[in-house]
C-alpha cells in the first residue's frame, strides 16, 4: 500500500522514500518491461531508466491516476523507445487501407485447454505492429485513445491493428488446434 506522504517525500528528494517506492514497484514494472523487450538485461535497464525519469519528473505527478499507472506508462514508453533504438520500428498503416471492424463482428472462443501462456506465446510470434497493440489492449488494459498516444498512431489505426492482430492470433491458434469456431 502506498503511504500517502511517500510521493511528497520523493518530491523533496528523500532517498529513503525513493528506495521504498522503488522496492514496491520494481518487480511489477520489470514484468511489464519483459513483456515488451523480451530480454532480462534490457528489461532491467528499462526499469532503471524509468525510475530515474520518474524521480526526475515526480513533480509532474498529480495523482490524477495511481502512481503505479503513471509509472507503468513511463515503463511502456521506455520499452517502445528501446525497441525503436533496436531498429524495430513500428510500421504505420496507410489511412487509405484502414478498415474499422466492430468488436461484435470478430468474437471468437478459445478452447478450455489453452492457457494465457499459450496466447502470449502466439502474440509474441505476430508482427510487431499487431503485437504491440494486442499487448497494450488485451494484457495492459489500455483503451484505443491511450494506445494511439503511446504508439503515436491514430485511434483508427489502433482499432484496425487490434482487429487484424486478433484475426492473426485466431488463425495461429486454429493452426495449433486450440480455437473452436462459434
Amino acid at each position: 500500500m502506498l503511504q500517502p506522504d511517500i510521493i511528497e517525500r520523493c518530491k523533496n528528494n528523500d532517498r529513503t522514500a525513493q528506495m521504498n517506492l522503488y522496492r514496491q514497484y520494481c518487480n511489477g514494472m520489470y514484468l511489464v518491461a519483459m513483456r515488451f523487450v523480451k530480454d532480462s538485461m534490457e528489461a532491467e535497464d528499462v526499469v532503471q531508466e524509468s525510475f530515474i525519469k520518474a524521480f526526475a519528473k515526480i513533480d509532474q505527478f498529480e495523482a490524477e491516476v495511481s502512481f503505479g499507472a503513471w509509472l507503468k506508462r513511463i515503463v511502456i514508453n521506455k520499452c517502445i523507445d528501446q525497441l525503436k533504438a533496436r531498429k524495430k520500428q513500428l510500421l504505420e498503416l496507410s489511412e487509405i487501407h484502414l478498415k474499422v471492424v466492430d468488436d461484435y463482428e470478430d468474437e471468437w472462443f478459445v478452447d478450455d485447454c489453452i492457457t494465457i501462456e499459450d496466447v502470449k506465446e502466439v502474440i509474441d510470434e505476430l508482427p510487431e505492429k499487431y503485437r504491440m497493440v494486442l499487448m497494450l489492449y488485451l494484457i495492459e488494459g489500455y483503451d484505443h485513445q491511450e494506445i494511439s498516444e503511446i504508439l503515436n498512431i491514430t485511434e483508427v489505426a489502433s482499432r484496425t491493428q487490434l482487429s487484424r492482430g486478433k484475426i492473426k492470433l485466431q488463425e495461429r491458434l486454429k493452426e495449433i488446434k486450440h480455437v473452436k469456431g462459434y
